[in-house]
Order: C-alpha cells, then sequence, then structure tokens
C-alpha cells in the first residue's frame, strides 16, 4: 500500500455510490459511527493506494477523485471502535466492497482473514488485523449514462395478459444447441435472438429472472468444491452476477446486461428481477466481513 498522489475534493453526499461525470469520480458511502472513512484504490498489479475522504454529510462519507475513471477498482476502509457487544466492528483492516457498487469484480477465497476475528478463537470480541483485500472482490466504476438504450421503452404488458416465465440465466441458456458455445450460461445468450424467440414461441410476456446480483458462494460449499448454482447469497445489489458475462468483469458486465434487457424489450418481453434482501453472503455477525 502506498500514499495516494490523486488530489480529493469534498465532492456530494448523494447518489451513493462510485458516480463518474466524465472527468472524475464521487465516491459516497454510509458509514454512521465510523471516525474516518478511507477509499482504497487499487491498480492492475493489486497495488493499493489510499485517500482518506474528506467530507460527511448526514453520516455520509464523500470525496471526488478527479483521476479516478471507469474500469478503477476500489473499495472502502472504515475507522472506529472494535466493540461487538455494543454492536460495532468497525476494523480498517478489513477492506470493504462499496454496498451501491454497480460492478463487482472477483471472488472470495475465504482465507481466514476475512473474518473480522482470529478464527479459532474463543469468543469474535478480538478484532483481527490482517488485511483482507487480497482476498476479496473489488467494487468497480462504471460509465453508468453511456449505455446507448435508444428508443427503449418499458413493454407495459397489461395484468390480464401477462404471462411469466421464471428462469435462471445460467441454467436456462446453458445448453441451446443455437447459442455460441462462448455465450451460453450468459447474459448475451438470454438476449440472443434463439432464446428471445423460443420465449416468444411459448407466448411469454414476462422474464423472471432469478437472482442475478452479484453473490458469494458459501464457505461450506466452496470446501466442497461446489457453488452456490441459485445465488440466493447476494452481495452487491446494484452490480450484476460477473460470472453471467461473456464479455468481461471489470464493467462490461453491466453493458452486456443492459443489452439483455434491451433487447427483451424491443421483442416486447417484460424483465422482472428476484430480489433477495432477508440475508446476504455475510450471514449473521459471525460471517466474513465484506461489506
Amino acid at each position: 500500500m502506498t500514499a495516494a498522489r490523486e488530489p480529493v475534493w469534498p465532492g456530494q453526499p448523494r447518489p451513493l455510490g462510485a458516480s463518474w461525470d466524465g472527468d472524475g469520480t464521487n465516491f459516497a458511502v454510509f458509514a454512521e459511527g465510523a471516525e474516518a472513512v478511507e477509499l482504497a484504490l487499487f491498480d492492475e498489479s493489486g497495488r493499493e493506494r489510499r485517500i482518506r475522504l474528506p467530507e460527511v454529510t448526514a453520516h455520509v462519507w464523500h470525496g471526488y477523485v478527479p483521476e479516478a475513471r471507469p474500469g478503477q477498482r476500489y473499495g472502502f476502509r472504515a475507522h472506529g471502535p472494535y466493540d461487538p457487544d455494543r454492536g460495532l466492528r468497525y476494523n480498517p483492516a478489513k477492506l470493504l466492497l462499496d454496498p451501491y457498487a454497480r460492478a463487482i469484480e472477483g471472488e472470495v477465497d475465504w482465507n481466514p482473514s476475512m473474518f473480522g476475528y482470529p478464527l479459532g478463537g474463543d469468543d469474535d470480541l478480538v478484532a483481527d488485523d490482517r488485511d483482507s483485500a487480497p482476498h476479496l472482490p473489488k467494487s468497480v466504476v462504471v460509465h453508468d449514462a453511456g449505455f446507448p438504450w435508444g428508443d427503449d421503452r418499458h413493454p407495459g404488458v397489461p395484468w390480464a395478459d401477462t404471462v411469466i416465465y421464471e428462469a435462471h440465466v445460467r441454467g436456462f441458456t446453458m445448453r441451446h444447441p443455437d447459442v455460441p458455445v462462448h455465450q451460453r450460461g450468459t447474459y448475451a445468450a438470454m438476449g440472443s435472438p434463439p432464446v428471445i424467440e423460443h420465449l416468444q414461441r411459448l407466448g411469454v410476456t414476462t422474464l423472471e429472472l432469478m437472482p442475478v446480483h452479484h453473490f458469494v458462494s458459501e464457505h461450506h460449499l466452496v470446501a466442497r468444491g461446489l457453488t452456490n448454482f441459485w445465488g440466493y447469497n447476494s452481495i452487491g445489489f446494484f452490480a450484476p452476477e460477473a460470472s453471467y458475462s461473456s464479455t468481461g468483469t471489470n464493467g462490461q458486465q453491466v453493458a452486456e446486461f443492459k443489452a439483455m434487457v434491451r433487447n427483451l424489450h424491443a421483442a416486447g418481453i417484460e424483465v422482472v428481477l428476484d430480489v433477495v434482501y432477508n440475508h446476504t453472503a455475510e450471514g449473521n455477525h459471525l460471517g466474513p466481513t465484506l461489506s
């Protein structure tokens, strides 16, 4: 880790997340009770530079970094008391994903440093000071306004005429013979002509996608060489699951997802998302520190 060279300006508390305006990026994250919040920027080699966010407004820490552009990998480090008895678990040794990140790259490798306390101890009342950054996915700055939506419109199918089809992006498209092999199991496949034509032949008006938000496979599954196929273990509610992208994971997954939606809309098919808010990949208070 090195000291940041980029200048940082106060920026704005809204919108939350990372917002690129064509010149630089505004970062804003809610952290009530934090004593300080650092923005961690990562280059292609994984080297980290930290910038302390200079302003806080209504518990939202924010700063504008002129040099941060789309593709920039980042996370946060929150400083404050580690006092689990009071529900406080601040630990700057643990890199945090941006809960409003529009894209996430990488996977959790379940190194013990992912936890805020030493594993194998008697309790979780002592903070673990090992750096988790090498083992945590990174949030990615994206250019939200740059996608060519054209004349895209919501189909607005009347309820009386609605036929909903629930599908899993990977499972539904993985073996379609008319989809190019490199696109099977991805957003590109779900928005491709062969798949759309199949949905139209079935009379589908509304496609309900099973979780497409970035998720983490649970430790007990990874230890057995398995993955969470269904995706009900979200960690980024604003970021499309990167493994469903055929074009890349450094923000390209966002454009590919939008293209899928645009193509389905053009065919008169609505898109509904299955969102799981009742838990996240962190689990309970003894789970990993991710966000």
